[in-house]
């Protein structure tokens, strides 16, 4: 059968996206190629393809399918009501490893085509896969669409174009000469090939399963690995839509299917750790709790295992000379999506004595208080606040934000109400405490990952303190993101210090739109993978270097 997707074809449609996406590389500066424009998809056709899927089974005609398994049940309160197939590894696993050696001979650049040509196919299902993303982590619509879709996208083309740099860093082919004098010289020509390490398991996350997990599967996919899927339980639609997708163009370009294949788990299976350990899983690429993740990192040995792990985000507030402008910016971020992010600040440094700003010196007790009513300001309007907070995902999130209340005083009470569309759906405000760092019991808060919409304004003997504090809380635990505020180029620059020393990513005195929480693909790393959140970060080089290994073969020139 004739390829539909020939390679010409594929470079013509794609070519110009990867030389800018890899020149993005190079420049760190702006570069999306999907919009992320909620207008330019039309939310009422991603509903009704989204609805097409529920009720109803998922067939990927993937093979040893041994029994469907499904039970998702939207956080807005609709159960999808999908069944998924449950494979056999012993017989999946197989396929897999046998689609590879063609998929290896193709060559870096071919396999940089179809994975761009799959993240186009996805692109056109963005609306679906909106609805997909909302209705399995409880996202609003318009995060749903912008992170689970374009952003997402853009994560994986960074993937994609990172891996096309690392494996052609230096000729295919190379002649050797050593010259001898009178005699001849000595000629060896070699040939350089990127050899993929295996099957790469890809275990999905609840809160963002495209946006997460994208960078890992097209990292694995491009740099020629097969690619297991095994999405989070609560979450399978939106990775199953994807896989569906790469399955469907991996055919039409001429390729096995199986390179790409779904592993969903039955109630209680817990399969990511049967998986994770088998010989023919080769990487595994994960995002969770840190209790699982160090499980992999300590018990995975045969794989190379990328983490991205929970820990502590701190925010040290010095001083300012925008006020009103770090209030709302630091409201935003903590309420964006209920706090169920990864890089969503928790710690909020504070010097007891107060800071400086532009409007004059405000007291510790001043800053707290306006920075709760920043939060109700922004969370006034019910039907806004709700696209902003999302739904409740875990009923783990409900259980911290009551424990979170008993360990100071509440500054700001996380409130609940209905959703606007969705009734059943669980909304809940941030949650702000007052904290004493002289606290006996202080450090054992702080030191602890509060998942969810709960943050701690912590009163501190002075801003050295909160930099003792911040290098302790990323050395024991660990963090995605760092934000400080301040005026001085002395506090500034023992920030970076810090931040650097326990390899962490800082961001100082935002103020406007861009948010501590959010990060663009191509001009931001995802993470440092140098503290104890991850060891992974997206995307840099380690991230695609190590998923293949150069065979060289020499022969007499």
């Amino acid at each position: 059968m004739t390829p539909s997707l020939t390679r010409s074809l594929l470079a013509e449609r794609h070519g110009p996206t990867l030389e800018g996406a890899t020149r993005a590389l190079r420049e760190r500066g702006h570069f999306s190629a999907f919009s992320d424009n909620p207008r330019d998809y039309p939310r009422e056709e991603g509903a009704a393809a989204f609805e097409a899927l529920t009720q109803r089974r998922f067939d990927l005609d993937q093979p040893g399918t041994d029994a469907w398994v499904g039970g998702e049940v939207s956080p807005y309160g609709i159960p999808l009501g999908i069944g998924y197939p449950h494979p056999d590894p012993e017989v999946l696993l197989p396929a897999m490893r046998a689609a590879l050696p063609a998929w290896r001979d193709a060559g870096p650049e071919a396999r940089a085509l179809v994975c761009a040509e799959i993240l186009a196919r996805l692109a056109d299902r963005t609306a679906e896969l909106a609805h997909a993303v909302m209705h399995t982590t409880g996202q609003g619509y318009a995060m749903a669409l912008q992170a689970g879709g374009p952003n997402a996208l853009d994560r994986g083309l960074e993937a994609v174009a990172a891996a096309l740099e690392a494996q052609t860093a230096h000729p295919a082919e190379a002649e050797w000469t050593r010259p001898r004098g009178r005699h001849e010289p000595l000629r060896i020509a070699s040939t350089f090939t990127p050899v993929p390490r295996g099957v790469a398991l890809l275990v999905g996350c609840r809160t963002f399963p495209t946006w997460n997990g994208y960078p890992g599967l097209f990292a694995s996919l491009a740099t020629g690995n097969p690619v297991l899927v095994k999405p989070h339980p609560r979450a399978v639609l939106p990775l199953a839509l994807t896989v569906a997708t790469a399955r469907r163009v991996l055919a039409e370009a001429g390729f096995d299917p199986q390179l790409v294949a779904l592993a969903a788990e039955g109630e209680n299976e817990y399969s990511a750790r049967a998986l994770a350990v088998r010989d023919e899983v080769r990487i595994v690429d994960y995002t969770g709790s840190s209790a699982f993740g160090d499980w992999l990192e300590e018990n995975a040995g045969q794989a190379r295992v990328f983490t991205e792990k929970s820990g502590v985000n701190t925010v040290l507030v010095d001083s300012t000379d925008h006020y009103g402008g770090l209030l709302p910016n630091l409201a935003f971020s903590l309420s964006l999506f209920s706090g169920q992010m990864c890089t969503t600040p928790q710690n909020l440094l504070i010097p007891r004595e107060g800071i400086e700003t532009d409007q004059g010196h405000k007291s510790f007790d001043q800053v707290v208080a306006d920075l709760a009513a920043a939060v109700e300001a922004l969370l006034g309007d019910e039907r806004r606040a709700a696209s902003l907070l999302g739904a409740v995902a875990e009923p783990g999130v409900l259980s911290r934000l009551a424990a979170a209340e008993e360990t100071g005083e509440v500054a700001l009470a996380s409130r609940e109400f209905a959703h606007p569309e969705f009734p059943e759906g669980r909304v809940r405000t941030p949650l702000l405490v007052r904290l004493d760092a002289r606290q006996p019991d202080a450090e054992r808060t702080l030191l602890a990952e509060w998942f969810g919409p709960v943050a701690f304004a912590v009163a501190v003997d002075s801003t050295a303190e909160a930099l003792a504090l911040l290098r302790r809380t990323l050395r024991e635990r660990g963090a995605l993101t760092v934000l400080g505020h301040t005026t001085s180029k002395e506090v500034e620059a023992a920030l970076v210090e810090v931040c650097l020393d326990e390899r962490a990513q800082l961001s100082l005195n935002l103020t406007g739109q861009v948010h501590v929480n959010q990060t663009a693909a191509f001009a931001d790393y995802h993470g440092t993978g140098g503290n104890r959140a991850g060891n992974a970060a997206l995307v840099d080089g380690a991230f695609v270097a190590t998923r293949f290994h150069w065979a060289q073969v020499r022969r007499p020139a």
